[in-house]
């Protein structure tokens, strides 16, 4: 064989060597982003026709881009961090704890809990509304959400890989009903409920927005299976994250067109009852099916985040009992992990979006707002450019923050223009 053939023959091997490689990391990347996109449809969703809502659509699409963009933002500085360090017990009280000191980690670690316990006191909460309605025990609230939460429970404590198998499965009925619903419900939109505008109000869709597109936790995990390749981290995350929105975005517009702004099974009505989406929604298509495929889809996106959070908060406690306390033990981890945020819910029956707004304008702003963008911020290393898009990003997420605690101790009140006028949407 001469050298001219040899020369061809290896040509021919690179050019298949580097198909290989871009289908495998084409592969990576869908599975990456499904991933993502799976995280992100959760019980943040189901609130948000009902806070966005009395804002508006066009307000409301303008804060979910904002939201959106910088919730990618941080995540790509935290993916960026997890590929620095290179280590498969990567977390982020530890992160924060390295440029910030005790103070930034036990900063972090308040954030976290606020997270993963306000989560799940969502979860429950809204589970027995949605079963409640469902099946027609609205005047049993307590027994209904003992009854919900016990499998729920039950199904964290298990083996972890049957809960990924029973995951996809849940995942794929979650992608079957909100195409159902989607379907049905834009043949109930009244184009004119589009117009309503409320920009004042605005401000206050901003938590449920963080909330329903906040999936961080994983990106430790999704660092390590992408084998920290920044270049494929960055491209899952923007498609994971657009699909989110188009999805996110779509709910909105069929949301804000099929419920009416004010009066019986309203968007404000529901605001003050603290109730998903989906019960509204269904009550003004009324159909059986409407009704099933909108049960099934609320309850698949609560139980999917709740075994999800549920797993993520038990290892976090397990950690935080075992480094700190110096405690080991099972059935602890079990009680710290479930009993506040139940005893919360049996309590406050009626926290379902209230628990999402604290959880986006405090827990997740703090952890995947503030605190990222801080860091970069006092690393000089970084580009100029990079440090003043953080300064925004970071001025935005105080400017969440501050809302939601002025709103949250009464400081601050800001209600719907719909409260104090009549309209005929």
């Amino acid at each position: 064989m001469n050298e001219k053939a040899r020369r061809s023959i290896r040509r021919v091997l690179i050019i298949v060597q580097n198909t290989r490689q871009t289908k495998s990391g084409a592969a990576a990347i869908i599975a990456a982003a499904a991933l993502i996109a799976g995280n992100l449809i959760g019980a943040g969703i189901l609130g948000l026709p009902i806070n966005t809502g009395l804002a508006g659509l066009l307000p409301s699409m303008a804060a979910m881009l904002a939201g959106g963009a910088m919730m990618y933002l941080t995540a790509i500085i935290l993916g960026g961090e997890a590929a620095r360090s290179r280590n498969e017990t990567f977390d982020y009280p530890s992160l924060y704890g390295t440029y910030l000191g005790r103070f930034g980690k036990w900063i972090a670690i308040a954030a976290n809990m606020i997270i993963l316990y306000g989560l799940l006191t969502a979860y429950f909460t809204g589970g027995e509304k949605i079963v409640a309605s469902l099946i027609g025990w609205e005047s049993r609230p307590l027994l209904l959400m003992l009854l919900f939460s016990a499998p729920l429970i039950v199904l964290a404590c298990i083996n972890l890989s049957f809960l990924q198998r029973i995951n996809t499965l849940l995942m794929l009925l979650l992608v079957l009903a909100f195409a159902v619903l989607v379907l049905m419900g834009s043949g109930h939109i009244q184009t004119k409920r589009m117009l309503y505008t409320d920009w004042l109000f605005l401000p206050l869709t901003l938590p449920i927005i963080v909330t329903a597109f906040h999936f961080h936790n994983i990106i430790p995990t999704l660092s390590a299976d992408l084998n920290w390749d920044m270049a494929l981290f960055r491209k899952a995350v923007f498609w994971g994250m657009l699909l989110a929105l188009v999805m996110n975005g779509l709910w909105v517009f069929i949301g804000i067109g099929v419920i009416p702004l004010t009066g019986e099974n309203s968007i404000l009505e529901s605001f003050h009852t603290n109730a998903p989406a989906t019960l509204p929604m269904a009550f003004q298509i009324k159909s059986g099916l409407f009704t099933l495929c909108a049960s099934i889809f609320a309850l698949v996106a609560i139980c999917t985040s709740f075994l999800a959070n549920a797993v993520g908060l038990q290892s976090f406690i397990r950690d935080l009992l075992a480094n700190v306390f110096r405690i080991e033990s099972r059935p602890l981890v079990i009680a710290v992990t479930f009993l506040p945020p139940l005893l919360t819910a049996l309590i406050y029956p009626d926290i379902f979006l209230k628990a999402l707004d604290i959880v986006g304008g405090v827990g997740i702003v703090v952890l995947f707002g503030v605190l990222p963008t801080l860091i970069v911020m006092m690393d000089r290393t970084r580009s100029p450019k990079l440090r003043l898009v953080c300064l925004a990003a970071f001025l935005f997420s105080l400017a969440i923050l501050g809302l939601e605690i002025l709103q949250e101790t009464n400081l601050l009140q800001l209600k719907p223009w719909v409260e104090y006028h009549s309209v005929n949407f």
